[in-house]
């Protein structure tokens, strides 16, 4: 019994309710602040997000006007052959057409996740990559968010043409002396 008269009488009840007020107060400010940071980014994510599903329909979109283009093509040619054309058609236009996709990472300064942008936009080879003005790379780098905007795309395009030329000693020299991807 002495114990807790002691422990309500002699406890310091100031200390500590100080304390515990204050650590409410930093639990709360430390939440509102994480809170609105955790909030912002979840929005930019669904930002994100929507902003894939819009392009991933315009190019379901291209991919079938693409499709009917050609499907209406070979009607209208099998429709003006002669019959023994008609049965050459049919199979030249069933054989699918290769497309010849380059290693774009191979160009210092792409990764996996740029080529993938760069794939979306419509360039798959060192060609493609090298006609491409550093301009219209910018474009795309930053549409796709502040993640791709450090990048520097300035030697991509001549990195693309060496490789394009099959200038690979060349093309290795000058990659040993740029530092991703930048002169």
């Amino acid at each position: 019994m002495e114990n807790l008269k002691c422990l309500f009488n002699c406890f310091p009840w100031d200390i500590f309710l100080f304390a515990l007020l204050l650590g409410l107060l930093l639990w709360w400010l430390l939440s509102k602040l994480l809170g609105d940071r955790l909030k912002s980014h979840a929005s930019e994510l669904q930002d994100r997000i929507n902003f894939l599903e819009g392009e991933l329909e315009a190019c379901r979109k291209s991919k079938v006007s693409t499709s009917t283009n050609v499907d209406l093509g070979t009607v209208a040619a099998v429709a003006a052959a002669p019959v023994a054309a008609a049965f050459v058609a049919p199979a030249a236009a069933a054989a699918p057409v290769a497309n010849k996709k380059d290693d774009l990472k191979i160009v210092e300064g792409i990764g996996p996740k740029i080529e993938e942008l760069c794939n979306n936009a419509g360039i798959y080879t060192f060609a493609e990559l090298a006609s491409t003005s550093v301009g219209k790379i910018k474009e795309i780098l930053d549409a796709a968010g502040s993640r791709f905007q450090m990048h520097d795309p300035t030697t991509w395009p001549e990195q693309s043409a060496l490789a394009r030329d099959g200038k690979w000693d060349e093309l290795k020299k000058w990659q040993d002396e740029l530092n991703k991807g930048k002169a």
